[in-house]
């Protein structure tokens, strides 16, 4: 099971991050990209610290958060 969560692209956000972004059903960075950042932060479990988490691995696929 760990080998699955390390190949998520949320694998290095906290619990409730991850849990926020399941039950908004964001499974994808191409989904968490249809958000801007501020959405993103309004979700209930995410914090500030989780924004340059995402923001690096969306850098690393060529995604970014909706202007």
């Amino acid at each position: 099971m760990k080998t699955e969560e390390s190949e998520s692209p949320f694998s290095k956000l906290g619990n409730p991050a991850r849990r926020a972004l399941a039950n908004a059903g964001i499974t994808s960075l191409l989904e968490l990209s249809k958000l801007t950042e501020k959405e993103f932060l309004h979700l209930h479990g995410v914090g500030k610290s989780s924004v340059p988490v995402v923001r690096e691995k969306m850098k690393e696929e060529g995604l970014s958060f909706r202007e």
